[in-house]
């Protein structure tokens, strides 16, 4: 068992995520901690005005609508991993309705695991209020904090119109969300919520945004969106500041950490033992399904899903490449998914960043009444006079 009076290792090697721990009230009444306050992050701060939303305002998103998830095929078999199974497909091949009410509840379960997501992103967001130092950095994660509220008001929200209630989360990502916002580590709650489910949740709704038919799930993941690409930009920051100063032995605590949440979510997410109560609503065998499943899903499969651009997995890997933190030491292991020369053709932009962009433009002319072409026409030519 783990000494619980072991001193905290935070491998801190930036002093805008310098931390103290969450009971230590009396480090936020240091006078001098407002005289040195980061400006490392006002640019992300200020920006929050540009993609302001409100989920209870239908000027920005109205969650009335008359579509029908149980009778409307709208989720592509692709993406309901079950149905990449013999034993699923051949189920319900005489059952067209079911299998479309199947499909429904299986994009119910994705949604709902969604909304735990944001709801674990909260709490992780509020808990860095209580240790991070800096008040840049502090002030940065309660506007966060802010934003994933409304996210999980907007998710609860869909998912309420679409079905009523939501499912319960999956023990696997329960298990992971439990470990990253109890962590007393900073860099495991950035590494594990700003870095990677962030990651994967752009991932996510980039894929919804792209493939789902449903106008609803579109809109509702395009504005939620905008503002994931600046929570993705706050783990970038750390990166940039912290993993070139890390020692051998640091970097190796870190890359193992990246590593266990990677290969949790890579091996677990969405695999059949996560979602069994929907196999036995519609009498599916679960052991039968997850058999099938795991002959039907090879590492050679999971390589060439992870070809897609939106793949959530490769989307991790490559948050975690362009961060510095995998090195020959794991390179292997990721390497058996993807291709990291791809990575470096593409450079550092991140799948879901021009939607995002796109979801941005479209709520400045709500919310200043901007005409974004015009005010883009301007910003070039204040560049050129430069």
């Amino acid at each position: 068992m783990a000494d619980s009076a072991a001193p905290i290792r935070q491998i801190t090697k930036d002093e805008v995520y310098d931390a103290v721990a969450p009971t230590d009230f009396g480090a936020m009444l240091n006078i001098e901690r407002h005289l040195n306050r980061s400006t490392a992050f006002d640019k992300i701060i200020s920006a929050t005005h540009d993609h302001f939303w409100d989920p209870l305002d239908k000027k920005y998103i109205d969650f009335n609508d008359d579509f029908d998830p149980d009778t409307t095929d709208f989720i592509p078999d692709y993406m309901v991993p079950a149905l990449q199974t013999e034993y699923v497909e051949t189920y319900f091949a005489d059952k067209p309705a079911e299998r479309i009410r199947f499909k429904s509840q299986v994009g119910r379960w994705v949604m709902s695991s969604i909304l735990h997501g944001e709801q674990g992103a909260l709490n992780l967001s509020a808990s860095l209020c209580h240790v991070l130092r800096d008040p840049g950095a502090q002030e940065y994660a309660a506007n966060q904090t802010r934003e994933e509220g409304r996210h999980v008001t907007a998710f609860a929200k869909y998912i309420i119109a679409r079905w009523g209630t939501p499912r319960a989360c999956g023990p696997v990502l329960a298990s992971l969300l439990q470990e990253i916002v109890h962590a007393p580590e900073v860099y495991k709650k950035i590494i594990g919520m700003q870095m990677l489910v962030e990651g994967l949740a752009m991932g996510a709704f980039a894929s919804i945004f792209k493939e789902w038919d449903d106008p609803l799930a579109k809109k509702l993941t395009q504005l939620v969106m905008t503002d994931e690409a600046f929570h993705h930009k706050f783990g970038k920051i750390w990166a940039d500041r912290t993993i070139p100063k890390l020692s051998p032995e640091e970097h190796e605590i870190v890359e193992n950490w990246a590593a266990h949440c990677f290969q949790t979510l890579l091996f677990n997410l969405v695999a059949p033992h996560q979602m069994t109560d929907i196999y036995v609503e519609f009498g599916l065998d679960p052991e039968k399904v997850m058999a099938s499943f795991q002959e039907a899903v090879t590492d050679d499969m999971r390589r060439e899903n992870m070809k897609e651009g939106t793949n959530i997995f490769r989307v991790l890997v490559k948050t975690l490449w362009n961060a510095g933190i995998i090195t020959e030491r794991t390179a292997g292991f990721y390497a058996t998914y993807v291709n990291f020369d791809e990575f470096k053709a593409e450079g550092e932009e991140m799948v879901g960043d021009a939607i995002a962009d796109e979801g941005i433009q479209y709520l400045k002319t709500i919310n200043f009444g901007i005409n974004t072409s015009a005010l883009n026409d301007v910003k070039a030519a204040a560049v050129a006079a430069e």
